[in-house]
């Protein structure tokens, strides 16, 4: 932190309003959204190249499985002279898949230090080198002849994808004005969803899906690398990373005129205050152990985790993985079940575009608990079809329709929210460990589902689906009984009202 000087220096440029004038600057209605054509730039190259590539890299594996097991046991055979069998090969495959959740968890977890540490541009940029390294391992295992640097670059793009659902809606909050930290805070889980499209349209036969091009899908994604990275050099460093964390006001002003124009010095000023304010807060924490034991952030570190971890508990992944088998068993063929599942994940895309939109007029508490009630009942409806599919002809068509309806109403809460959650609920000082532990539990959870389904299926049959609409009804609770409304409002009016743990006071 800057010393005392600095501060008095800071308050003799910028008077400082009173909490009063500040909270009505904050809500006058003619203070409108400043899209500037830096922010612009930064909040398009941020999500195509991080966001997308991360989604691209979930999509990407799964049509050119069987091609890549192939491949993979007559690598082997070839180096090592053995051949696995069925199960042996499945659970390669099975490695080759979630080596890749690893490294998103390892990822997620050092993004708090490494967004502290470097910065948050800094973070993106690594990422882009980290995505870079894995493509350039995947273009070459082929020729290599070598399964070990396929499961290398699945593991570095994980690092690269932790890392971005890490540290990215934090960076974009953190650059945005007030009035739209909600829409850029979307950015990322809409980039994610469309890299997953993006994916499985690349993997597809007709495209890279192949026995001899299987390794350019994997890799096409170094397009949107190469073209949203060579204006890095123009992007800002977070303006409150600059003002808070490292002390350095003169470049946070520099950032702050750069993303909102030189004309705009009322609001710079008003920012400015908003910092001094938030930097001689009491809230100062910022390491893992301080955020964890500090009993005024347990509640929303609590809200961040569970949001993450009941995004992918509530089943939108084992849709996606398992979706073909599922529309098989609904009647239709292997060749349109795959069609239907690429359906579902446009169906996904499209309604994500309208996740800015919401975010910047709709209220958190009340889209979340919208989509967490709607999407349980669709959930519980899926194993009920399911269970009775045999029995009730139109039961197969009312399957797809709850697996769309499902997938539609994932997107108005379950699907953003999440993402950028932790940047409204949490101050700066302990904002990345928050992402972090949010993004750890969200690939944590992931891992879970991608691991346990199947012998879960197996096991419940129809039932799998129960816990999922179990967990939509958990997160509605916490969401009606715990969770503070964000939307127009500083991280600081919201942080006191989270601060006395399950006694706090929400509404």
């Amino acid at each position: 932190m800057a010393s005392k000087s600095h501060q008095a220096e800071a308050q003799q440029l910028y008077p400082q309003p009173s909490r009063v004038e500040l909270l009505t600057a904050q809500t006058e209605p003619n203070q409108k959204p400043r899209w500037g054509k830096l922010l612009l730039l930064v909040a398009l190259a941020t999500t195509f190249g991080g966001a997308v590539s991360t989604g691209y890299c979930i999509g990407v594996i799964n049509a050119p499985s069987k091609l890549m097991k192939v491949w993979c046991n007559q690598t082997l055979h070839e180096n090592y002279g053995s051949n696995l069998s069925v199960s042996g090969l499945d659970l390669l495959w099975s490695c080759i898949v979630s080596v890749f959740l690893v490294g998103g968890a390892i990822g997620s977890l050092g993004g708090a230090g490494a967004a502290n540490k470097f910065g948050r541009k800094a973070c993106f940029l690594i990422c882009g080198a980290l995505f870079t390294v894995g493509a350039v391992l995947f273009f070459f295992c082929r020729a290599a002849n070598s399964v070990e640097m396929l499961v290398i670059g699945r593991f570095i793009v994980g690092l690269a994808s932790g890392l971005v659902t890490a540290t990215l809606p934090m960076y974009l909050s953190e650059v945005a004005p007030q009035a739209l930290r909600g829409t850029l805070g979307v950015f990322c889980a809409v980039g994610v969803t469309g890299g997953v499209v993006v994916g499985q349209v690349c993997s597809l036969a007709d495209v890279f899906g192949t026995e001899e091009l299987w390794h350019y899908a994997l890799t096409a994604y170094m397009g949107l690398i190469l073209v949203c990275y060579l204006p890095s050099y123009l992007f800002p460093e977070s303006p409150k990373f600059l003002y808070i964390v490292k002390g350095n006001r003169a470049a946070a002003k520099r950032e702050l005129q750069r993303l909102r124009g030189k004309d705009a010095e009322d609001l710079i000023a008003q920012e400015i205050a908003e910092m001094e304010a938030e930097a001689n807060a009491k809230v100062q924490t910022s390491s893992f152990c301080d955020v964890l034991r500090d009993p005024r952030l347990t509640l929303p570190l609590i809200i961040v985790c569970c949001f993450h971890g009941g995004q992918q508990l509530s089943g939108i992944n084992a849709i996606f993985y398992y979706s073909v088998s599922i529309f098989e068993k609904a009647g239709l063929s292997t060749e349109n079940a795959q069609w239907a599942n690429l359906g579902a994940g446009c169906l996904n895309l499209c309604i994500s575009l309208l996740g800015p939109l919401l975010m910047a007029y709709c209220n958190r508490r009340t889209l979340m608990m919208f989509s967490c009630a709607l999407c349980s009942v669709f959930l519980f409806t899926i194993a009920f079809v399911l269970f009775y599919i045999d029995y009730v002809s139109w039961f197969a068509i009312a399957c797809i329709v709850c697996i769309m309806g499902y997938i539609f109403f994932y997107q108005f809460g379950l699907g953003p929210i999440p993402y950028f959650i932790g940047s409204e609920l949490f101050e700066v000082a302990p904002r990345s460990v928050a992402m972090s532990m949010g993004s750890l539990a969200s690939w944590t959870c992931n891992f879970i589902i991608g691991i346990s389904f199947p012998l879960l299926q197996n096991a419940w049959g129809a039932f799998v689906f129960l816990p999922f609409s179990i967990t939509c009804v958990l997160l509605c609770l916490l969401t009606k009984f715990y969770l503070p409304e964000t939307h127009g409002r500083d991280p600081s009016e919201v942080a006191p009202l989270v601060s006395k743990g399950f006694r706090s006071k929400v509404k």
